[in-house]
C-alpha cells in the first residue's frame, strides 16, 4: 500500500494529563510529635496545545499516530512538598488549520505564526492538608484528589493560505505556471493527474510579494466523486482571486476553451463558497501553433463577458508577466481592503456574590441534577471512602449555595441529588438539616460526626421538623423543640432541679447546713 505523503484531514484523539493527588499528612520530629499537618499539594496536570509552525506543511505525522496525551502531574509529599507539574505537549499544525470537534462544532481557525490553542486542559492538582487547614479546622484528616486531565477527539483540516487559486482541468499547465513564475518545483509529467497533491509558490510582482496554490485537476463529476479535485478544493478557499488555467492546445474531440470554462464553473458552484472571487483566465500554451490560433478565436468572447484574459505560454514565459501583475493588483486590493485585526480586549467579569453564575439546578426524573464547573470539579476531586472529605464537601456546597438553592425550588428531604458527569454521577440525598460549616467536628480522623445516623441530634432534629406540621398557629420552631423536651421529660422543667441533689447548684456535700 503506497504511503501518503501529503495528509490534510486527520481525527486526533486527545488527552490531557491528570493533576496529582494532595496528601494528608502531619509534621513529626523529637519533642513534636503532633507538628501540625504538613501535606504538600499535587501538581497540575500537564495540557495540549496547538500551534501554528510555519515549516509545517501536512498532517501527516498525527495521520500515522493520532492518538496523544500530555503528562501526568506528580502527587504531593509530607513536608509542604508540592508535586511537580506535568509538562505541556505541543502539537505543531501547519498554518490554516481548523479544528473541529467530531460532530462538526467548529472550534478555532489557526491561522498566522505561532497561534496557539489550548484543546486540552490538564487537571487540577488536589490540595494537601496543609492547604486545607483553617482556624476551625486545624487538622485536617483528608486531601483532595487530583483532576482528571480533559479528553476530546477532534478533526483537523488543513486549508492552504494563499492569495491566488489555480484551478483547471488535468494536465490544462498549473505545475508548468507555479514552477514558471516561482521557485516551486512540482512534478511534470504528460500525463493526466500528474498533481496528486496541492502546490504552492511564492510569487514577486513588483512590491507586491504574494503566495498561490493549485489543486489536482478539475474535471466534470468531481462533485460525485470523480477525479481528485473536489477533495482539495478547500485549498482555495482562502484565496483573493481564482486564476483559471485553460488549455488551448488540448486535442481531445468535443473540448473547447470556453465549454472547459464553464464546466469548471459549474463545478466551483457546487462546491459552493468561492462565487464572490474575482476571476482571471489564462489561456495556456500558446507557444503551440494550434494553441495560439485557438486562443485568438475565443478571447474576444470570454472579454465579452467581463473577464481579464491573458495569453500566455508557461513553456517561453510568454505573457507571464502582465498574468503576474494582474494576479499582484487583485491581492493589493483584497488586502487595503481588508479589516485590521486589533487585539481583543480581556474583560474580567466578576461572579456574582451567591453564586448564581457559578452552578445550575435543574429538575430531572431521576432526581435534582446540578451542573457547574466548580461543583462539578468539587466532585472529581473528593474521597469518598473518606467521611471527613465527604462532609468539607458538604460545607462547600453549602456554602456556594446548592442547599438554599435546592430548597427554593421545592425540593424535599429524601430527594436524590445528581453532581457529575453523566456517565460517573454522584448521587446524594437532600437532608436540609445538615449542619454544614459547623466547623471540625470531633471524632476519628477522617470521619466526620455530622454524617453519622445515630446521633442524638439527629433524631432530635428529625422529631422536631415533623412535629412542626402539628403545631400550634403562634408556635415557632424554639416553642415546639421545648415542648418535645418537655415532653421527653415529664417531671424536670428546664431550669429547674431537685432540692437536697447534686444537680442543685447550690449544693455542697462538705457543708450540713446547706441542706436546709
Amino acid at each position: 500500500m503506497a504511503v501518503p505523503t501529503f495528509v490534510d484531514k486527520v481525527t486526533l484523539h486527545i488527552a490531557a494529563g491528570r493533576g496529582g493527588h494532595g496528601v494528608a499528612s502531619v509534621r513529626r520530629e523529637k519533642f513534636k510529635p503532633l507538628g501540625g499537618p504538613d501535606g504538600g499539594n499535587g501538581g497540575p496536570g500537564g495540557s495540549v496545545i496547538l500551534r501554528v509552525d510555519p515549516d509545517v506543511t501536512t498532517l501527516i505525522d498525527y495521520h500515522h499516530s493520532p492518538k496523544r496525551r500530555a503528562t501526568n502531574g506528580s502527587g504531593g509529599s509530607g513536608d509542604h512538598k508540592n508535586g511537580a507539574h506535568g509538562s505541556d505537549l505541543i502539537l505543531p499544525v501547519p498554518d490554516g488549520t481548523v479544528v473541529t470537534l467530531r460532530d462538526g462544532t467548529f472550534l478555532a481557525d489557526l491561522t498566522g505564526a505561532g497561534t496557539e490553542m489550548v484543546i486540552a486542559r490538564g487537571g487540577h492538582g488536589g490540595l494537601g492538608n496543609a492547604a486545607l487547614a483553617s482556624a476551625k479546622r486545624k487538622a485536617p484528616g483528608f486531601a483532595l484528589l487530583g483532576e482528571p486531565g480533559e479528553e476530546v477527539e477532534v478533526s483537523l483540516e488543513l486549508k492552504v493560505v494563499a492569495d491566488i487559486g489555480l484551478v483547471g482541468f488535468p494536465s490544462a499547465g498549473k505545475s508548468s505556471l507555479i514552477a514558471s513564475i516561482s521557485r516551486a518545483r512540482p512534478k511534470i509529467a504528460d500525463y493526466p493527474f500528474t498533481t496528486l497533491v496541492p502546490n504552492l509558490g511564492v510569487v514577486t510582482a513588483g512590491d507586491t510579494t504574494f503566495t498561490v496554490a493549485d489543486v489536482p485537476g478539475l474535471i466534470e463529476g468531481a462533485a460525485e466523486g470523480r477525479g481528485l479535485g473536489h477533495d482539495f478544493l478547500r485549498h482555495i478557499e482562502r484565496c483573493a482571486a481564482l486564476l483559471h488555467v485553460i488549455d488551448t492546445a488540448n486535442i481531445e474531440p468535443g473540448r473547447n476553451p470556453v465549454d472547459d470554462l464553464e464546466i469548471m464553473e459549474s463545478e466551483l458552484a457546487r462546491y459552493g463558497g468561492l462565487e464572490d472571487r474575482p476571476r482571471l483566465i489564462a489561456l495556456n500554451k500558446i507557444d503551440v501553433p494550434d494553441g495560439r490560433d485557438i486562443a485568438g478565436f475565443v478571447v474576444d468572447e470570454l472579454r465579452e463577458r467581463g473577464l481579464r484574459v491573458f495569453e500566455v505560454s508557461a513553456a517561453s514565459g510568454e505573457g507571464m508577466r502582465e498574468l503576474t501583475f494582474a494576479m499582484a493588483e487583485i491581492v493589493s486590493k483584497a488586502r487595503a481592503a481588508r479589516p485590521v485585526t486589533e487585539a481583543a480586549r480581556v474583560i474580567i467579569r466578576p461572579r456574582s456574590v451567591d453564586g448564581q453564575d457559578d452552578f445550575t439546578i435543574t429538575e430531572t426524573p431521576d432526581g435534582w441534577r446540578v451542573k457547574g464547573e466548580k461543583v462539578e470539579r468539587w466532585i472529581r476531586q473528593t474521597e469518598f471512602s473518606n467521611e471527613e472529605a465527604v462532609g468539607f464537601l458538604a460545607d462547600r456546597l453549602s456554602r456556594l449555595g446548592v442547599e438554599k438553592r435546592l430548597g427554593d425550588m421545592g425540593a424535599v428531604e429524601g430527594d436524590a441529588v445528581i453532581i457529575g458527569a453523566t456517565d460517573n454521577a454522584v448521587v446524594f440525598d437532600y437532608k436540609p438539616g445538615l449542619d454544614a460549616g459547623a466547623g471540625e467536628m470531633l471524632g476519628r480522623r477522617g470521619q466526620d460526626q455530622r454524617l453519622r445516623e445515630d446521633r442524638p441530634a439527629n433524631q432530635r432534629r428529625r422529631d422536631i421538623h415533623e412535629a412542626m406540621d402539628e403545631r400550634a398557629e403562634n408556635e415557632t420552631r424554639a416553642d415546639v423543640a421545648r415542648r418535645l423536651d418537655r415532653e421527653a421529660r415529664p417531671n424536670v422543667g428546664p431550669m429547674s432541679y431537685e432540692i437536697g441533689s447534686a444537680d442543685d447548684p447550690d449544693w455542697n456535700e462538705s457543708d450540713p447546713d446547706a441542706k436546709s
